[in-house]
C-alpha cells in the first residue's frame, strides 16, 4: 500500500492508494487542486468545506452530463440502422461541449 501526499488549495493530504495506482492519484489530486484554484479566482476566498462543496457540484455536475451522453449515444445507436452517422454526429457534439466545458473552467 502506497500513501501519496496531494496539495489541495495549499494543503497537504496524505492518501493511501494501491501501489501501481500512485501516479494517477498524484495527477487527480492536480486536476482537482487546478479546479480548486480556477473556483476561487471566480468566487475569491470560501473555506475549504465550501470550496469541497463547490468541486463536489462541478464535477457532479460534468458527471451527470457525461452519464447523459452515453445514454444519448446509446439509444442512438440502438434505435436506427445509420447509428455510425449518428454516433459520429453524437461524438463531435460531445467533443464541443468538452471544449466549452474546458473554456469554461480555463476562464473561472
Amino acid at each position: 500500500m502506497a500513501v501519496v501526499t496531494i496539495t489541495i488549495n495549499g494543503r497537504l493530504y496524505d492518501i493511501a492508494c494501491e501501489d501501481d495506482q500512485s501516479a494517477r492519484v498524484q495527477a487527480l489530486g492536480r486536476e482537482i487542486d487546478t479546479r480548486a484554484q480556477a473556483l476561487l479566482s471566480a468566487v475569491g476566498v470560501v473555506s475549504d468545506s465550501r470550496l469541497l462543496v463547490m468541486l463536489c457540484l462541478l464535477l457532479a455536475d460534468e458527471l451527470s452530463d457525461a452519464h447523459d451522453n452515453v445514454s444519448g449515444l446509446d439509444r442512438v445507436a440502438a434505435a436506427t440502422d445509420d447509428g455510425d452517422a449518428r454516433l459520429a454526429g453524437l461524438v463531435e457534439q460531445l467533443a464541443s461541449r468538452i471544449e466549452a466545458i474546458a473554456t469554461r473552467l480555463e476562464r473561472a
